[in-house]
């Protein structure tokens, strides 16, 4: 049989659909295995362009994580920084949310997140602020941008309104909450992101 003009697997290859399995199956969905089956390989065949399956997922966390955007600090105006990396870190984050809770643990040894990092601290610190203080603030940035990333608040709630009516007198709306969930998240999001720039 003729070798394939095209080779069948690369590191962009695997990356690809190994995200497309977390898109679609979550982070335990994605198996070594399962990857080379719909990659229409041998899982040995893998190991040759990754070590593991956990050395795939901070590949694949760096990618997402490329596309946090943190020009707006080149301004010299560190809110205006702050707000525009909260915000596109939130995107990228949403576009993948099965990931998020892998992108949780730190920026690990992930050579896109820390380089970010080191533009958000340096741009703080050169704004007079110290060093633990742009930690705190970095920090406090990303629980802001996870917590948003990791839950819906708005779409918890039950759209049965007899589970609120009576019992919950300042609850007797929530009923129609998840209907514009994505919404409520998105201005709750931006309420929490100006009054934390604000308040700094």
């Amino acid at each position: 049989m003729p070798r394939p003009s095209t080779p069948l697997l690369s590191g962009t290859r695997i990356r690809e659909v190994a995200l497309d399995i977390i898109d679609r199956d979550g982070l335990d969905g994605l198996s070594m295995r399962k990857l080379a089956a719909e990659l229409g390989v041998r899982a040995a065949s893998l190991y040759g362009h990754v070590a593991t399956k956990d050395d795939l997922l901070h590949e694949i966390a760096n990618e997402v994580l490329e596309r946090v955007d943190v020009t707006g600090f080149a301004s010299g105006d560190w809110r205006q920084g702050l707000v525009s990396a909260a915000r596109s870190y939130r995107a990228a984050l949403a576009a993948h949310p099965n990931i998020v809770p892998f992108l949780a643990y730190g920026p690990a040894r992930r050579d896109s997140s820390l380089q970010r990092l080191d533009v958000v601290h340096g741009a703080l610190v050169t704004a007079g602020w110290s060093r633990r203080e742009a930690t705190m603030i970095a920090a406090g940035l990303m629980y802001i941008v996870f917590g948003a990333a990791l839950s819906t608040f708005s779409s918890g709630f039950s759209t049965d309104p007899s589970v609120y009516s009576g019992r919950y007198p300042h609850l007797d709306r929530a009923h129609l909450l998840p209907a514009v969930a994505a919404e409520l998240d998105h201005d709750s999001f931006e309420l929490t992101l100006a009054a934390y720039v604000r308040g700094l």
